[in-house]
């Protein structure tokens, strides 16, 4: 299957009330066991595979490690792949647009693009979320550099709106915001919204009738189950850092009972 189809069978995939499940994965080993238990497709997390290199998250891993990363997990598998791709490691538009063509390089057919402005001013150790229109003309790079590439690449645009407020209880107050986001996004070229964070199903549900996306939510503690987001419409869960964190946390285990 080539890199075209492949993106055209994940764009597929998403269905709403049909939800993609995508446990994600950090190299090349936990997309062939990931694989191995029935996966449509693999996509990255950004906090896993920094981990597994030795860095923290937030596009500290250099991007070139990044690109190995993919380019040895599309060599090993024949599944559609997602990168997390973060904010694209680069702010202005053509230095985002180059960096894409080199994901679109690796095989990739699926990026996750966030809105928090990486290395701005923190407010309570959190990073600030794009200005909208910023915002917009930066996937709009993303898009133009995949279609001179001619690739449909599935981009998942992330809003950490909902991230950024841990307490569920001032989510209410995002909504609206969330939304315009979403829906410009999906003017902008984007094929996903992703609400990471937001497990209120009222409030799910809401982001699902008005934007015109493929909703992804992450399964975290507190989510609600797979076939109650399926009724929501939701067509996309992802499962972010908590499989490598389980991973790690199983090794550590045994490791001690090894060595005591």
């Amino acid at each position: 299957m080539t890199q075209a189809e492949n993106a055209k069978t994940f764009a597929a995939l998403h269905r709403p009330g049909d939800p993609l499940v995508l446990f994600n994965i950090w190299d090349a080993g936990s997309a062939a066991a990931v694989a191995s238990a029935g996966a449509k497709a693999l996509a990255t997390g950004s906090h896993s595979v920094a981990e597994a290199q030795g860095w923290p998250d937030g596009e500290n891993l250099p991007l070139e490690t990044l690109l190995a990363v993919a380019t040895r997990i599309t060599a090993t598998s024949k599944l559609p792949l997602s990168v997390d791709f973060e904010t694209g490691f680069a702010r202005e538009p053509e230095r985002l647009a180059d960096n894409v063509s080199r994901l679109l390089a690796t095989g990739a057919v699926g990026i996750n693009f966030e809105d928090q402005l990486i290395g701005g001013e923190t407010e309570n150790g959190l990073y600030p979320v794009y200005p909208l229109v910023e915002q917009i003309n930066r996937l709009r790079a993303v898009r133009a550099a995949a279609q001179a590439a001619d690739i449909d690449l599935f981009i998942n645009a992330r809003t950490d709106l909902f991230l950024r407020q841990k307490d569920g209880a001032t989510h209410p107050d995002l909504i609206d915001a969330a939304i315009e986001r979403g829906q410009a996004y999906a003017e902008a070229g984007a094929s996903g919204f992703f609400v990471p964070g937001l497990v209120a199903p009222e409030l799910i549900s809401r982001v699902v009738e008005a934007v015109r996306l493929p909703v992804n939510v992450m399964s975290m503690p507190g989510a609600a189950t797979r076939s109650s987001l399926a009724t929501l419409g939701v067509a996309r869960i992802s499962h972010g850092p908590f499989p490598y964190w389980r991973a790690m946390a199983k090794v550590k285990a045994w490791a001690a009972e090894a060595m005591a």
